[in-house]
């Protein structure tokens, strides 16, 4: 897709072409937010299965099979083998976690990370674990794993509910915690493990003598500041320069959790039902309380900060463990839970069925881009990550009739699964309830596609390009049309009011390319004899018409609501826009 997914592959596949494995960078210009460790991966994955967009999703697809993986074994040493399975179930069904893993963010390798150093952390004070220096090395490596995925976060979270964990139990005091944690000799393996691309990064990319904790348009600072200050204390401030993000309200942060584990989470005053306490005893006691000081110091860390939807993945391990322990028992609660989660599923599919027969006789013309309301204010809305969602109207769903039919008889097996099963069986019948969802939930993506992504237009520009090369020229930011970078592998493109968003600060490194076009130049460039081609949304063509004439604009594909434009005609060329929309109205 457009924006962040293909952008994160485009600069793997950077990294794979130009052997720089230390400094990312994004049509040649240098890309500082992130730690590389994604990129390496994918990168890798390159290398070895060539470029394919199957294969940059392929480290994300392997570390969210080793996640369900370590939930259950998580959730198998702490509470039985039967709770494991439920937790692993929990996790592998769940709604945010199949969201927040279809576009190439690395949040669930954090979560990975994170989980496994805090799943060895208990392993290596264990009295009965027989190699504790196994599990304490295995904390170090995830440590470490962690800071090279999202940075000083993938440190912080660990490190915060092991110091939380301790000082609840006391084990801090106790001289064994420190002979099986082995704190000197972990710290000297994490500094050994991210030190090497820290301290490249830092050289290769000079930091500004000046620290302050502040930043102006065309300032460049280097590595250190823009990594260390700007991409972490700053943004935990909600001060990062520059603002091109947004973050969800609060509470819609902590309630958004009854969505993602739905209907899970409606077992969760099961997990009351555990014992939590200072001085556990048990392995499931020990578990319990890890699990509830990780996942209350990430909500309360991201309730002091800026959110998006999916920063709470790191969360998801604890949680499904505690829900999978929680399934185990028996009591009133689960009743109550069944009962709920069959009337929530029935309700769904009547509402699903309902859409399905409004929309039964609807036209669907072209693509779902004619039928969606796309909102004038980009910041505001699709700097979220669900921003989209808000895009689909009831007409929309005419679009979507297969995946709609297939959700309404998930939400009927669920309805009618869990009231009629009883026991384990309900929790089979809304995890098939799920599953059928969950692929619904991909068919309905598939039809988003020409929306979120630019894939047709990259094709057509490929052809085009064989026959009649030429400069190609994105208006706005880069991440708009994203995936024809990546699809057509577009090197140099000029970006038309495109200093902007994250390219924004490494446009102002020492050597960056100048890419960079304002209105009147790109008036030049389109007027003048060069074969040129324009990526534009529809929303933004009035603004390029104005600028240079309906009658220079020749349109070589459009897909999703975008055009791909030439300056020049093409041998056999179609129709120029002003003839186009003359023909639409008076052909039916």
């Amino acid at each position: 897709m457009d924006d962040v997914d293909a952008t994160q592959a485009q600069i793997a596949r950077t990294m794979l072409e130009t052997g720089d494995w230390v400094t990312p960078r994004l049509n040649g210009i240098v890309y500082l937010e992130k730690a590389p460790l994604k990129y390496w991966l994918i990168a890798l994955s390159f290398a070895v299965f060539g470029v394919h967009d199957w294969a940059a999703r392929l480290p994300i697809g392997l570390g969210i099979l080793a996640l369900g993986w370590l939930t259950l074994r998580m959730g198998t040493w702490a509470f039985g083998a039967r709770a494991g399975f439920y937790a692993g179930l929990v996790l592998a069904t769940s709604i945010g976690l199949f969201l927040f893993t279809r576009i190439l963010i690395v949040d669930v390798l954090l979560a990975l990370s994170v989980a496994l150093a805090l799943w060895a952390y208990l392993r290596a004070l264990d009295p009965q674990e027989a190699h504790p220096r196994r599990w304490s090395a295995l904390m170090a490596v995830s440590l470490a794993a962690g800071f090279l995925f999202k940075g000083f976060i993938g440190l912080v979270f660990p490190l915060a509910a092991m110091g939380l964990y301790a000082l609840a139990t006391g084990q801090w005091r106790q001289r064994n915690f420190w002979q099986r944690w082995r704190p000197v000799t972990t710290t000297c393996l994490v500094l050994s493990l991210t030190l090497p691309w820290f301290v490249a990064a830092t050289l290769r990319n000079p930091p500004y003598v000046d620290f302050t904790l502040t930043s102006e348009p065309g300032q460049y600072r280097g590595f250190f500041w823009f990594f260390v200050f700007n991409e972490h204390v700053l943004r935990f401030l909600g001060r990062r320069y520059p603002r091109d993000y947004n973050t969800v309200p609060r509470l819609w942060f902590w309630l958004s959790h009854l969505v993602w584990f739905f209907p899970w989470s409606l077992f969760l005053p099961g997990v009351a039902r555990l014992r939590l306490t200072r001085r556990p005893a048990t392995r499931a006691e020990q578990m319990t309380l890890l699990a509830v000081v990780w996942i209350g110091f990430v909500m309360v860390f991201f309730s002091f900060s800026t959110t998006q939807e999916y920063y709470s993945l790191p969360i998801y391990p604890a949680v499904a463990v505690l829900l999978g322990a929680a399934l185990t028992q028996e009591g009133r609660f689960q009743a109550v839970g069944r009962w709920l989660a069959s009337g929530v599923a029935a309700l769904a599919a009547l509402a699903a069925g309902a859409l399905l027969v409004v929309n039964w006789n609807t036209p669907t013309p072209g693509d779902i881009a004619q039928a969606l309301a796309k909102s004038p204010d980009v910041y505001a809305v699709y700097t979220l990550s669900l921003g989209h969602m808000g895009d689909l109207t009831v007409r929309s769903f005419a679009y979507l009739r297969v995946p709609l039919a297939l959700a309404t008889v998930a939400f009927l097996v669920g309805a009618v699964g869990v009231h009629l099963a009883r026991g384990r069986r309900a929790w089979l019948a809304i995890a098939g309830m799920l599953t059928l969802l969950l692929v619904a939930a991909r068919l309905a993506m598939v039809a988003f596609d020409p929306y979120l992504g630019s894939y047709p237009l990259a094709k057509a520009l490929v052809t085009a390009q064989r026959t009649h090369p030429g400069r190609v020229v994105v208006d706005n930011q880069y991440y708009a049309f994203s995936s024809v970078f990546f699809y057509a592998n577009v090197k140099g493109a000029l970006l038309l009011n495109g200093r902007t968003t994250n390219l924004e600060y490494g446009s102002h490194a020492p050597g960056a390319p100048d890419v960079f076009l304002d209105d009147d130049t790109f008036a030049k460039v389109w007027r003048g004899p060069e074969r040129t081609y324009l990526l534009v949304e529809d929303v933004h063509l009035p603004r390029i018409e104005k600028l240079v004439g309906v009658e220079t604009l020749h349109q070589i594909a459009t897909s999703g609501g975008k055009f791909l434009l030439c300056n020049q005609p093409k041998v056999q060329e179609e129709p120029h826009l002003s003839t186009q929309r003359n023909l639409r109205k008076v052909l039916p």
